[in-house]
């Protein structure tokens, strides 16, 4: 279905709200960088939310609930367990810390060369998340892009679109947009589902399509399904745990947070509102598949939903929405890599506003590199760059609450966890289900390691 006029009108309307919500200069890198630590819970909830909320997850999962049906409710419940995880055991720590970088805590708590490290881990990650993230929004907007224009120039001109909307006032004007884009994705991801209903119900609802074991979520029966193994998501749920609570995207803005407390709480929330969003998605793809049943790739579900249900006008809007979800969370790994770079290596002369906006260039390079020769599977990839984020997991939580923890530990279960991580992908292999053994024995083997050395190393000096 074209996309008319009017639907280029709201979207262009919409950008240029979210693109006025967001234009204001930073004059200070405090503001460029922390938004001067004054998050109130409402928008911090907006922008955590948002910062989730992203286009190579949401594809993602929408291409399971297309392919599997209701049962995959499973991944938007992975995120449930991982933030709430979160919460409890890092939101208050890591807004008592209140720096400029997660990885600072690697160098305060160990030495400068843990520190270090881990600032290149995360970096290496978030490189590859970035590399996902325009790789999504390309795959999202090729439907509507002319036929004349080559996909990797419409990801270079995606990209630059997110570059501009970041570079006036950095994570002000990220949260700002954020909580534009917030209010209008409340409204878009239940009205599909409610569109969806309806669509599936005129040709036989989801029975008509799924077998009646996928149209629940029932993980023992499920655990070895060949829709959605069970055994999959559980390896997921493991690795988001451990992952998240390092995210330097989450922790930039858990440090913007006007206190401990509404920090903790929005945290809390934003878990909870980031399962009911893609929980609607996934649930919107699975009605789509019993109208629309031979989707040539499953992860353009979401694009197809938007052009097939939805009427002139709300067209545009949707793909607004969408585009403002990937702008924020891109944009706001972006802020955090840049920030990471100033605290970590640069000293005070990268932390003005300047040097950040340079360094934003630069990773905006590297995403559209990535996007174009690297990324073919989006949730794939979105897993593999977890490898180094994970290896850091023991690290981070000893550092927070065991004070035995010692630098030689932490050296340890990061050169185990990489070794691991790696090694599980080389030998075993997607097709042979590498998540499993680096998930379920890798993080265990990771604190066992940092544990036994952390002991052996130890003065006794320390409670």
């Amino acid at each position: 279905m074209a996309v008319s006029p009017i639907d280029i009108a709201t979207f262009v309307a919409l950008l240029l709200l979210l693109a006025g919500a967001g234009w204001r200069r930073s004059a200070s890198a405090a503001s460029f960088t922390v938004a001067s630590r004054d998050l109130a819970l409402f928008p911090l909830v907006a922008t955590l939310v948002m910062t989730e909320f992203n286009t190579s997850t949401l594809l993602a999962f929408a291409a399971a609930g297309y392919g599997a049906g209701p049962m995959a409710l499973a991944l938007p419940a992975v995120f449930l367990v991982g933030l709430l995880f979160y919460t409890v055991t890092v939101a208050r720590a890591w807004k008592r810390f209140d720096r400029l970088s997660v990885a600072e805590l690697f160098s305060v708590r160990y030495s400068k060369g843990v520190g270090r490290t881990a600032s290149l881990l995360l970096l290496l990650a978030m490189t590859g998340f970035t590399a996902t993230y325009v790789k999504s929004l390309t795959l999202l907007f090729t439907p509507l892009a002319p036929t004349w224009l080559p996909i990797p120039a419409l990801s270079a001109l995606l990209s630059l679109v997110v570059l501009l909307a970041v570079l006036p006032g950095g994570l002000v004007s990220i949260v700002r947009a954020d909580v534009v884009a917030f209010v209008a994705t409340i409204v878009l991801l239940p009205l599909l589902l409610v569109l969806g209903m309806k669509q599936s119900a005129l040709t036989g609802g989801l029975a008509s399509v799924f077998p009646a074991s996928q149209l629940s979520l029932n993980p023992g029966a499920q655990w070895n399904s060949e829709a959605l193994p069970m055994r999959f998501v559980s390896t997921l749920t493991v690795i988001t745990c451990f992952t998240y609570i390092a995210a330097p995207w989450y922790g930039q803005k858990i440090f913007a947070a006007r206190s401990t407390s509404v920090a903790f709480r929005a945290v809390g929330i934003s878990a909870v509102l980031v399962f009911l969003l893609y929980g609607a998605v996934v649930l919107a793809a699975a009605h789509l598949r019993a109208s629309q049943p031979l989707l040539a790739d499953a992860q353009l579900a979401v694009p197809t939903m938007v052009l097939v249900w939805l009427p002139a006008g709300l067209r545009g809007f949707a793909y607004a929405v969408l585009f403002g979800a990937a702008l924020t969370t891109l944009a706001g790994v972006w802020s955090a890599m840049a920030t990471m770079i100033a605290a970590d290596f640069g000293g005070p002369q990268l932390a003005t506003v300047s040097s950040q906006r340079v360094l934003l260039i630069g990773f905006a390079i590297s995403s559209w590199l990535g996007a174009t020769f690297l990324v073919d599977q989006i949730l794939d990839r979105l897993i593999l760059a977890n490898i180094p984020v994970a290896a850091l997991s023991f690290a981070l939580l000893a550092g927070f609450h065991w004070k035995r923890a010692t630098t030689a530990g932490a050296w340890a279960s990061m050169i185990v966890g990489v070794v691991w991580g790696v090694g599980c992908y080389l030998v075993v292999g997607e097709a042979g289900g590498y998540t499993w053994p680096w998930a379920m024995y890798g993080i265990p083997l990771i604190f066992a390691t940092g544990i036994i050395t952390s002991l052996l190393t130890s003065t006794g000096a320390e409670p």
